[in-house]
């Protein structure tokens, strides 16, 4: 394992590396968590490949958004600094809008995708989507951080249709320090992260490599609706449930997201195109 940290225009981001097996994975986290969120799935797809997460801009131990940024351009900063020419990517929710820009972009850097519980671009969000905004927001126009972190709790971690019980409230103290910092960077991120032109909804029929499209079946319903969509309009896409299982599909179900990643490997050949990793620092 090594940990480096990747200059990119006005910061760094932190990138952790995992595996030296044939092959890269880049694991792109959650909006509501850091590169952490992977701890259950990369020491074993580290096993047969070389897996590379990181904090995204303004997230975990990355700096904070001071400039206008993209996502999709961090990213391919990251791969490029660790030697990768091409990948895998993995995305949890915003990290999997990151890899369907990406494959929308540079198409020829993805071998395949597997998007869980990913957003889309267009979506009409439902009320109960826009009163969790509203509340979040609310909570942090008041100054109270610990409230707006709940709130995310609530949507995030519980789901709409579930009790607290022990095993969720365990995964939500796993998350609770992360998203504390993305909430409390939240404003820097809306204010400087420009979106790409065109809109990646519009082209999602252009995206051909392979793709898998995981949600849990306790999720949000826009997510549900949105996979979906996402599976019945990428040419090369499946659709995978994961039953009783809320949005943060790979902190609560880890072992069964590292067999369906390994399995989408065994099927999509990568090639291992990279230099050595980068220095620990």
């Amino acid at each position: 394992m090594t940990s480096t940290r990747v200059e990119v225009p006005g910061g760094h981001l932190r990138v952790q590396q995992d595996g030296v097996g044939e092959g890269a994975v880049v694991l792109l986290h959650a909006g509501v968590t850091d590169h952490r969120m992977w701890d259950g799935v990369a020491g074993v797809l580290g096993r047969a490949h070389r897996v590379v997460r990181y904090d995204l801009r303004g997230f975990g131990e990355s700096s904070p958004a001071t400039r206008p940024f993209r996502h999709v351009d961090d990213l391919f900063t990251v791969m490029d600094a660790c030697g990768v020419k091409e990948a895998v990517l993995v995305g949890a929710s915003y990290g999997g809008k990151v890899a369907l820009e990406a494959a929308a972009v540079r198409p020829g850097r993805v071998r395949g995708l597997v998007l869980l519980a990913p957003p889309r671009p267009g979506h009409d969000w439902s009320g109960a989507m826009e009163r969790y905004a509203e509340a979040e927001e609310a909570a942090l126009g008041a100054g109270d951080l610990g409230a707006a972190v709940q709130v995310s709790m609530d949507m995030w971690v519980r789901g709409p249709d579930r009790a607290w019980d022990g095993r969720l409230r365990e995964h939500a103290e796993a998350v609770r320090e992360s998203m504390r910092v993305a909430l409390a960077h939240q404003k820097h991120a809306e204010e400087y992260e420009e979106d790409l032109d065109p809109a990646v909804d519009e082209d999602l029929a252009k995206i051909d490599v392979p793709v898998v499209v995981g949600i849990g079946t306790s999720d949000v319903g826009d997510f549900q609706q949105i996979a979906e969509h996402l599976a019945s309009t990428l040419p090369n896409a499946e659709l995978v449930h994961f039953p009783d299982t809320g949005h943060l599909i790979a902190l609560e179900r880890p072992d069964e997201t590292s067999d369906l990643i390994s399995a989408f490997i065994s099927r999509t050949p990568i090639t291992a195109r990279s230099s050595s990793p980068a220095p620990q620092v």
